[in-house]
């Protein structure tokens, strides 16, 4: 009860975190799902700068542009004590290229994650953060045309991350890793489950990125996906990426995504664009 509250005081009073213990952009960006993280995986840190006893809080917007489709995804987290991170992300698939009775898949994700024990820099081990994220895909008429089961789920994933300092080369290095427990489409804008496999799978996710310096990252991420639906092949996701932190109220990332075939279109790949807001 009391952390219910200390969170509801936090989403009133977002200014009053004091945010000034985590280094530079150790909170990282949001992903596509509006965890904190990296852009196509998340990572184990919790949105915003706040430190034990605070809170923090981040929006983001974040657009996609494939060969043939255009993703567009909104959304915000708190996070309180740097231990539990909330997040919400609404996504906007635009499949009007493909002239269907549809011209968007939609849909929105509930986020919870909790670090489990560790940090990213001050102790021994590891930062580990358990998360579940709740998903719910709100036009399902083309998803169930093509074989999915379900038009909501729930999943969950494992995520570890170390900042090794100086070491790549002398510059300071992120490592991420984690895995997925999640049977989605697509993220699940294709539904969940299929007609080829209706199980959840164990799917495996990573990151890397060097520090240049406090403001400047260079990374790369990789997502294994699954294969549910058997009109279409569904391919792993990669990334290489650019963030630019100027200061901890906001972030940019600027990544080429590697998405593989889509809903039966194949080389999806083009610019992704992330800006977010922390506090």
């Amino acid at each position: 009860m009391k952390h219910t509250l200390a969170v509801l005081f936090c989403s009133a009073l977002p200014l009053l975190a004091a945010a000034d213990g985590r280094l530079l952009a150790t909170g990282g960006a949001s992903s596509l799902e509006g965890a904190a993280g990296g852009g196509i995986t998340p990572w184990a840190v919790l949105a915003g700068y706040g430190e034990a006893g605070e809170c923090g809080a981040t929006a983001f917007a974040t657009r996609v542009d494939s060969q043939d489709y255009r993703l567009d995804v909104t959304g915000a987290a708190l996070a309180w004590d740097n231990r539990v991170e909330l997040s919400f992300a609404r996504q906007r698939l635009d499949i009007s290229s493909l002239h269907l009775p549809d011209s968007s898949l939609n849909q929105d994700i509930f986020g919870l994650k909790v670090r489990l024990f560790g940090d990213l820099l001050y102790d021994q081990l590891p930062q580990v953060s358990l998360g579940v994220q709740h998903k719910q895909q709100q036009n399902f008429l083309i998803p169930e045309l093509v074989g999915a089961r379900r038009d909501q789920d729930t999943e969950a994933y494992v995520q570890a991350s170390r900042l090794l300092l100086g070491g790549a080369f002398g510059y300071n290095l992120l490592l991420n890793g984690g895995v997925r427990y999640s049977r989605a489409n697509q993220l699940g804008l294709l539904g969940f489950g299929g007609d080829a496999n209706d199980q959840h799978e164990v799917l495996a996710e990573a990151s890397l990125a060097v520090l240049f310096n406090p403001r400047w990252v260079l990374g790369v991420e990789y997502r294994q996906k699954p294969d549910n639906l058997g009109f279409a092949q569904e391919n792993d996701w990669s990334d290489v990426f650019v963030g630019y932190f100027p200061n901890k109220h906001l972030a940019l990332v600027l990544a080429w995504a590697q998405l593989g075939d889509i809903a039966g279109q194949s080389n999806q790949n083009g610019p992704y664009l992330s800006v977010q807001g922390s506090f």
